[in-house]
This record gives C-alpha cells, sequence and structure tokens, in this order.
C-alpha cells in the first residue's frame, strides 16, 4: 500500500495537478502534469491499476491513466511527509531531514533555498496548484 502512495498518493495532496495552463495557451508539444496523491489508498483500490478485480470503479483515474502515462514500479516512504518532500524536492527525506508528520509551528519544513518541483516548472511556462494536506511546513 505504501508503494502505491507514493506514485498515487493523495488526491488532496498532490494538486501539483494543476500545472497545466489553459489549453488554449499551451503549445501542442508541452503535456499537461496530473499528479494524484491518495491518502490511505490501496494499489488495488483504483480501478487502472486493478482493472476492475476489486469492484472498484474510478473511471476519471482510468481515464487519465489511458490517455497518459501509468506508473507501474515504484518505492514509497512510510511517512507521508517524508513522501511527499521526496516528490516535490525530488531528493531523500534523510537530506531534507522532513521524515515524520510535522506539527504546526515545527522548526522543520521546506527550507527558502529548497526549489520545489512547482518552481523549476514555473519558468517552462507552467502553473501549479495543491489541495490538501501536506505537513512540509
Amino acid at each position: 500500500m505504501s508503494r502505491f502512495l507514493a506514485l498515487i498518493g493523495a488526491t488532496m495532496t498532490l494538486g501539483l495537478a494543476a500545472f497545466a495552463t489553459p489549453a488554449s495557451a499551451q503549445t501542442t508539444d508541452k503535456p499537461n502534469i496530473v499528479v494524484i496523491w491518495g491518502d490511505d489508498v490501496g494499489f488495488w483500490n483504483v480501478g487502472a491499476y486493478s482493472r476492475g478485480m476489486m469492484g472498484y470503479q474510478t473511471p476519471n483515474i482510468d481515464r487519465l491513466s489511458n490517455e497518459g502515462a501509468l506508473f507501474t514500479d515504484m518505492y514509497a516512504q512510510q511517512s507521508c511527509t517524508a513522501g511527499r518532500a521526496a516528490f516535490i524536492l525530488g531528493q531523500s527525506p534523510f537530506r531534507t531531514g522532513l521524515l515524520t508528520i510535522g506539527v504546526p509551528g515545527s522548526p522543520q519544513g521546506i527550507t527558502k533555498d529548497q526549489p520545489t518541483i512547482a518552481e523549476l516548472l514555473k519558468p517552462l511556462g507552467y502553473t501549479s496548484g495543491q489541495f490538501g494536506k501536506n505537513h512540509l511546513g
């Protein structure tokens, strides 16, 4: 299950999903980037992975996977904070220090000198958005 969380993760967490500018403003060679980060979702709970064998129906996610990329080989951190930090910063949680769930006011968190995936994609013409919990400070 934690392998799945690293990939699909909380629909709430990685609304870095809104990386795309409006379709009319995009060139055809620049893809939209949508990341859905599920919280407490098992690998078999999404139809794109189980092909409906477990009885779950996720037609919208299935359509996205059929029209785009579906990741099947991945590793996940045991803590949701560590997994999110690894994706957003592109670094091992041991390097960032974001290993456990942070609490409000904690000194842990993303520092200003750590570029995020959103900051790196912005000069390429992408906009980003995120909704839900993140525990990243």
